[in-house]
């Protein structure tokens, strides 16, 4: 039974996998294709794990799978953001179809907000 289970989730996994290739691939721009790398890649990696932890089924391998798992899902959300907020702020051009800046907007008026609310507690 464990045998198929641990089938399932590869194969799951390799799609997912697959995904976030051909999202990098076929994606217009650097922000979107950040976004499917990390999402699909995420999921794909962490399920590829899940089963070799179900048909290894050993302490240490489990451990290992797990600690991956959680390294995973900690670092690449910081990874994506860190890379994007990059991107952002040495003009990488948007895709042209994209429509609406909303960050440059909140650039332009955010800090003001913030400091009115800072003097307007004092």
């Amino acid at each position: 039974m464990s045998e198929y289970i641990t089938a399932i989730l590869l194969l799951l996994g390799s799609f997912f996998l697959l995904v976030a290739a051909l999202g990098i691939l076929r994606m217009p721009d650097v922000f979107i294709r950040m976004h499917a790398a990390t999402k699909a890649g995420t999921v794909g990696a962490g399920l590829v794990l899940l089963s070799a932890i179900i048909y290894f089924w050993e302490l240490k391998i489990t451990l290992r799978g797990l600690a991956t798992i959680g390294f995973l899902l900690l670092t690449a959300p910081i990874a994506a953001h860190m890379i994007g907020r990059t991107a952002y702020f040495i003009k990488v051009p948007f895709w042209k179809k994209m429509g609406v800046d909303e960050f440059k907007k909140y650039l332009e008026t955010g800090w003001k907000r913030e400091n009115k609310q800072v003097e307007d507690n004092k």
